[in-house]
Protein backbone atom coordinates (compact mmCIF):
# COMPACT_ATOMS: atom_id res chain seq x y z
CA UNK A 1 0.00 0.00 0.00
CA UNK A 2 3.06 2.32 1.06
CA UNK A 3 4.37 1.63 -2.53
CA UNK A 4 1.02 2.43 -4.11
CA UNK A 5 0.93 5.63 -2.37
CA UNK A 6 4.19 6.69 -3.79
CA UNK A 7 3.63 5.77 -7.17
CA UNK A 8 0.10 7.73 -6.86
CA UNK A 9 1.99 10.95 -5.67
CA UNK A 10 4.74 10.73 -7.65
CA UNK A 11 2.39 11.45 -10.81
CA UNK A 12 2.48 14.40 -12.89
CA UNK A 13 -1.14 15.49 -12.08
CA UNK A 14 -0.68 15.28 -8.31
CA UNK A 15 2.42 17.23 -8.48
CA UNK A 16 0.70 19.68 -10.83
CA UNK A 17 -1.67 20.68 -8.20
CA UNK A 18 0.57 20.26 -5.29
CA UNK A 19 2.47 23.52 -7.70
CA UNK A 20 -0.71 24.91 -8.33
CA UNK A 21 -1.86 25.05 -5.06
CA UNK A 22 1.32 26.26 -3.74
CA UNK A 23 1.47 28.79 -6.79
CA UNK A 24 -2.36 29.91 -5.81
CA UNK A 25 -1.72 30.78 -1.66
CA UNK A 26 0.78 32.87 -2.69
CA UNK A 27 -1.35 34.57 -5.78
CA UNK A 28 -4.05 35.07 -3.31
CA UNK A 29 -1.67 37.06 -0.68
CA UNK A 30 -0.32 39.23 -3.92
CA UNK A 31 -4.51 39.72 -5.00
CA UNK A 32 -5.38 40.44 -1.28
CA UNK A 33 -2.24 42.95 -1.32
CA UNK A 34 -3.91 44.46 -4.16
CA UNK A 35 -7.28 44.79 -3.45
CA UNK A 36 -6.77 46.18 0.20
CA UNK A 37 -3.89 48.55 -0.51
CA UNK A 38 -4.79 50.02 -4.33
CA UNK A 39 -8.42 48.97 -5.17
CA UNK A 40 -9.75 49.92 -1.92
CA UNK A 41 -8.35 53.38 -1.34
CA UNK A 42 -9.69 54.13 -4.74
CA UNK A 43 -12.50 52.95 -4.31
CA UNK A 44 -12.45 54.78 -0.55
CA UNK A 45 -12.49 57.93 -2.34
CA UNK A 46 -15.25 57.85 -4.93
CA UNK A 47 -17.37 56.89 -1.45
CA UNK A 48 -16.27 59.82 0.68
CA UNK A 49 -13.56 57.94 2.53
CA UNK A 50 -15.66 54.54 3.55
CA UNK A 51 -13.47 51.39 4.00
CA UNK A 52 -16.02 48.34 3.37
CA UNK A 53 -13.80 46.12 5.80
CA UNK A 54 -15.28 48.39 8.94
CA UNK A 55 -18.84 47.94 7.48
CA UNK A 56 -20.97 46.09 10.31
CA UNK A 57 -24.09 45.52 12.01
CA UNK A 58 -24.07 44.85 15.22
CA UNK A 59 -27.01 42.12 16.30
CA UNK A 60 -26.65 42.52 20.00
CA UNK A 61 -26.57 45.37 22.72
CA UNK A 62 -23.88 47.70 23.33
CA UNK A 63 -22.00 50.34 21.60
CA UNK A 64 -18.18 49.86 20.13
CA UNK A 65 -15.60 52.24 18.54
CA UNK A 66 -15.18 49.78 15.72
CA UNK A 67 -15.91 46.02 14.51
CA UNK A 68 -12.43 44.80 16.34
CA UNK A 69 -13.74 46.73 19.55
CA UNK A 70 -17.17 44.27 19.30
CA UNK A 71 -15.32 41.31 18.46
CA UNK A 72 -13.12 41.31 21.12
CA UNK A 73 -15.78 42.10 23.27
CA UNK A 74 -17.63 38.96 22.21
CA UNK A 75 -20.57 40.65 20.60
CA UNK A 76 -22.20 39.42 17.70
CA UNK A 77 -21.48 41.74 14.47
CA UNK A 78 -23.06 41.30 10.99
CA UNK A 79 -19.79 42.00 8.98
CA UNK A 80 -21.22 42.89 5.93
CA UNK A 81 -18.15 45.38 4.44
CA UNK A 82 -15.69 42.16 4.84
CA UNK A 83 -18.40 40.16 2.62
CA UNK A 84 -18.27 43.35 -0.09
CA UNK A 85 -14.00 42.62 -0.22
CA UNK A 86 -14.36 38.79 -0.61
CA UNK A 87 -17.00 39.77 -3.17
CA UNK A 88 -14.13 42.42 -4.72
CA UNK A 89 -11.26 39.80 -4.22
CA UNK A 90 -12.82 36.91 -6.43
CA UNK A 91 -13.61 38.91 -9.02
CA UNK A 92 -10.31 40.33 -9.42
CA UNK A 93 -9.26 37.16 -8.75
CA UNK A 94 -11.40 35.59 -11.52
CA UNK A 95 -10.73 38.85 -14.05
CA UNK A 96 -6.62 37.79 -13.36
CA UNK A 97 -7.45 34.20 -14.11
CA UNK A 98 -9.14 34.54 -17.06
CA UNK A 99 -6.82 36.89 -18.41
CA UNK A 100 -3.93 34.27 -17.79
CA UNK A 101 -6.21 31.71 -19.40
CA UNK A 102 -7.01 33.80 -22.64
CA UNK A 103 -3.42 34.55 -23.11
CA UNK A 104 -2.79 30.48 -22.77
CA UNK A 105 -5.18 30.30 -25.59
CA UNK A 106 -3.99 32.59 -27.80
CA UNK A 107 -0.55 30.95 -27.81
CA UNK A 108 -2.04 26.83 -28.21
CA UNK A 109 -3.95 28.41 -31.25
CA UNK A 110 -1.37 30.41 -32.55
CA UNK A 111 0.94 26.96 -32.01
CA UNK A 112 -2.03 25.00 -33.98
CA UNK A 113 -2.07 27.54 -36.68
CA UNK A 114 1.78 27.47 -37.34
CA UNK A 115 3.04 26.04 -40.71
CA UNK A 116 4.91 22.65 -39.93
CA UNK A 117 7.94 22.31 -40.64
CA UNK A 118 8.42 20.59 -43.85
CA UNK A 119 9.25 16.95 -43.52
CA UNK A 120 12.53 15.12 -45.18
CA UNK A 121 12.14 12.07 -46.57
CA UNK A 122 11.54 8.93 -44.05
CA UNK A 123 14.61 6.46 -43.59
CA UNK A 124 12.53 4.32 -45.88
CA UNK A 125 12.71 6.48 -48.80
CA UNK A 126 16.01 7.09 -48.17
CA UNK A 127 17.25 3.50 -48.04
CA UNK A 128 14.90 3.01 -51.14
CA UNK A 129 16.41 5.86 -52.89
CA UNK A 130 20.01 4.67 -51.66
CA UNK A 131 18.92 1.50 -53.43
CA UNK A 132 18.27 2.46 -56.79
CA UNK A 133 20.93 4.66 -56.83
CA UNK A 134 23.43 1.65 -55.90
CA UNK A 135 21.41 -0.50 -58.91
CA UNK A 136 22.46 1.83 -61.39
Amino acid sequence: MLNEFKTFIAKGNVMDMAVGIIIGAAFTAIVGSLVADLINPIISLFMGGVDFSSLYVLLGEGEFANIGAAEEAGAAVFAYGRFIMAIINFLVIAFIVFMLVRQVNKMKKKEEAAPAAPKGPTAEELLAEIRDSLKK
